[in-house]
Formats: structure tokens, C-alpha cells, sequence
């Protein structure tokens, strides 16, 4: 019996002896593991060294600390970039190495559009993704039919590991300008050339004209000319003014004196044609801010248009209304009119719908682009209707100075 005792007791300890080396070897790979992870974790930290298991505990839990305040910085790193690129102008879509897309603003959606017809712009951006992702910068112009009709500028740039960004740009706006900036160029030269030749013209004659008669009826034309010249020149540069600055010095300006100065103005150039001006006493409460000088070019520009316009002998009537917001002064003219095809145009620089006659007149086709740049500076508009043969309407709208501007519906 003692014997098999002391069997079984040799038995126990050689199992327990066993357990214990099992567990102690897998101590040692976990604390190994343990140890790897939190190098993973803070690969600058230092090992624990003769501090046992409640070190490893320790160097473990700082990792750990110092990963998750690691990921929470980066978590909100990741969301102020989110927002700044949320908040650009630029559409902007970034994809990942396997070429899904990780982020994409909702300025790409409203450009590129989200719907089935506008796979062409998603397509374009799909093909230089797929550009960046091989390594190659990319860039090419979109033109979207709309509508709206757009032009879109894309843009691609490789990132590491094979991830890719594309910026998308509306460039509407920008080609637009381009082609005004580059209509006006073309316009001026066009504009400055004529009267210019004429006058070398002219003078070239004159130096060899023996008559005197004749020189005196080729000097008249050269001052015509060389008057046309400083008219566009003073256009110009009036135009070129108000499109530098679309702000204007805010005073209080009774509309009264404002109708009462482009009248004068016009009055000679009327008379000259024997057109009547019907112009009703406008009331001396109504006032709107902003510049008088500015203004009474405006009222001018367009009384003047109006005269030029008219038969010889006919009346321009100047009406004006309010509603107590706004105010309305309406140039209308009882003449050639303007044929329903140019009505969208009227407003452009330099555009004239017969230019034969507009040279007739004196005209340099900028006076109602003035007029329609004052108005946007003020906050205004102005607005045409006509009937080819039956004559023109005008009518430029002001925001009404806050008072006691009354509530006549309309006079004149």
C-alpha cells in the first residue's frame, strides 16, 4: 500500500511538473507577444527589463495609451481635413490602393453630377484615377452640355502606395471671361481702327488739296474723327472704372437731381433733332444711395440712346414709379426700335444692332453697358422691351432708400 502510494505521488509531481514547464513556456510567448505588440504599439518605447510581469503590464498598457491618443489625434486630423475640403469650391475625390473611393466632397457630386446621364464626367475621372494610380499626373478639360452647360477642369495626382486624388474645377466662369476679354480686344482694335485710318487718310489728302474749300470740309471730317476717338477712349475708361470698382459712395441722392442733370445733358443733342422731352416733375422725397455723378450717366446714356434713336421731330417721354422698396425711371422713345433677336445683346460692350448707323450717330456701343454696370453697382437693374419699327423702352430699377419715399404708383 505504501508503495502505491508513493507510485502515485511520483506520478502527480511528474504532471505537475509538466503542467507547470507548459505554462511557463506559454508565459513566455505571451509575454513575448505581449512585448511585440506594444513595439507595434510604440516602437520608440524601451523594453521592461527584470520587472516581471507587472512590467510587461505596464509597458503594454502605456502603448496602448499613447496608440489610442495617437488614433484619436489622427481621427481628428481626419475630420478638420474632411471639413476643409468639404468647404472648398473644388470638387475633390481620393480612392485607396485597391482603387476604392475613400473620400469624395459634395462639391464632386455637384459638379460631376450623381445621376445616370452624367457617367461622362465620372468617366473621365474614373480614366485618370486610374493614371494617378500608375504613378502619372494627369489633367484635361470637361465640357458638360448641361444643362447647365459647364466647362470642368480635372485635375489627378499620384499618392503613396498607389492611392490617387483628382480636384475637379468649374471653369465656366473663367472661359467666359476669356472669351469677353478677348471679344473686347478684338473690338476696341476694330473700334479705334476706323476713325484712325480715316483721320491718316484724311490728312493725307489734305497735305496735297490746293482748294481751300475742300481742305476746310476734310479738317471738319478730321475733328469728327479725332472727336469719335476721344469719345471711345472716354467710354473706355469710364467702363473700365466702374468694372475695377463695383462699389459706389454711399450718400443719399434725390432721383429729382439726378433726372434733373441728365436732362440738361441731353437737352442740346435733343434739340439738334427737334425732339420734345416730356419729362414729369418727379417727387423730391424719393431718394436712393449711392453715387450721383454715376448716376446721372446712367439717366444720360440712356436719354441719349433714346434721342439718337428717335425720328426727327417725335417726343422721348421719362416716366418714373415706385412701390416704396424700389424705385423705376422708364426712358421710353417712339423710334427705329430694336428687332427682337438683339434684345438679349443690348447690354454688351461695344455691340451695336446696326453698327452703320451707330456710326451715324456717334455712338462707340458702350453706353448701355455703362448704364448696366451702374445699376449693378448700385444693387439695381435695367431692363429693355421693343418693338422693331415702334420704339424702345427702358427701365432702370433702383433700390429706394429706407424713409418716406411714398407710394405714387407711377407718374408721367
Amino acid at each position: 500500500m505504501v508503495l502505491l502510494l508513493g507510485c502515485v505521488a511520483a506520478v502527480a509531481e511528474g504532471v505537475l511538473a509538466a503542467v507547470l514547464v507548459r505554462q511557463a513556456r506559454r508565459a513566455r510567448v505571451l509575454r513575448t507577444e505581449l512585448l511585440d505588440i506594444a513595439a507595434r504599439l510604440e516602437p520608440d518605447q524601451a523594453e521592461p527589463s527584470g520587472q516581471g510581469d507587472a512590467g510587461v503590464v505596464a509597458y503594454l498598457s502605456r502603448a496602448a495609451s499613447s496608440a489610442v491618443e495617437r488614433a484619436l489625434d489622427a481621427m481628428g486630423l481626419a475630420r478638420s481635413l474632411g471639413g476643409a475640403l468639404e468647404s472648398l469650391p473644388l470638387g475633390v475625390v481620393v480612392t485607396g490602393p485597391d482603387g476604392g473611393v475613400l473620400f469624395r466632397n459634395e462639391a464632386a457630386d455637384q459638379l460631376l453630377g450623381t445621376r445616370a446621364h452624367d457617367a461622362l464626367g465620372w468617366r473621365a475621372l474614373s480614366d485618370l484615377l486610374a493614371e494617378a494610380a500608375a504613378g502619372r499626373t494627369g489633367s484635361r478639360p470637361l465640357d458638360l452640355y448641361g444643362p447647365p452647360r459647364r466647362t470642368l477642369s480635372l485635375t489627378a495626382v499620384p499618392l503613396e502606395n498607389g492611392a490617387a486624388a483628382v480636384t475637379v474645377e468649374d471653369v465656366s466662369e473663367r472661359k467666359r471671361l476669356d472669351a469677353v476679354r478677348q471679344d473686347f480686344v478684338a473690338n476696341v482694335s476694330h473700334e479705334l481702327k476706323t476713325p484712325v485710318a480715316a483721320l491718316g487718310l484724311l490728312a493725307e489728302t489734305l497735305v496735297a488739296e490746293p482748294d481751300h474749300a475742300v481742305v476746310q470740309r476734310l479738317a471738319e471730317r478730321m475733328q469728327d474723327e479725332a472727336f469719335r476717338v476721344a469719345r471711345i477712349i472716354e467710354d473706355l475708361l469710364n467702363l473700365s472704372r466702374l468694372e475695377a470698382d463695383g462699389t459706389t459712395s454711399q450718400e443719399s441722392v434725390r432721383v429729382q437731381e439726378v433726372v434733373r442733370l441728365a436732362v440738361e445733358r441731353v437737352l442740346p443733342a435733343a434739340g439738334l433733332r427737334s425732339i420734345r422731352l416730356a419729362v414729369p416733375e418727379v417727387p423730391r422725397s424719393w431718394t436712393v444711395r449711392g453715387d450721383l455723378r454715376q448716376l446721372e450717366s446712367a439717366m444720360a446714356n440712356l436719354l441719349e440712346n433714346a434721342v439718337k434713336y428717335s425720328h426727327e421731330g417725335s417726343t422721348v417721354e421719362l416716366g418714373h414709379r415706385t412701390d416704396g422698396r424700389s424705385i423705376e425711371l422708364v426712358v421710353q422713345d417712339h423710334g427705329i426700335g430694336i428687332p427682337s433677336r438683339d434684345l438679349g445683346r443690348i447690354f454688351e460692350r461695344f455691340y451695336r444692332v446696326d453698327r452703320g448707323r451707330g456710326r451715324d450717330t456717334g455712338g462707340t456701343g458702350l453706353g448701355l453697358s455703362i448704364v448696366r454696370h451702374i445699376a449693378s453697382n448700385h444693387g439695381g437693374d435695367v431692363y429693355v422691351e421693343s418693338v422693331e419699327g415702334e420704339g424702345s423702352t427702358f427701365t432702370l430699377h433702383l433700390p429706394a432708400e429706407p424713409g418716406p419715399v411714398g407710394l405714387m404708383a407711377e407718374a408721367g
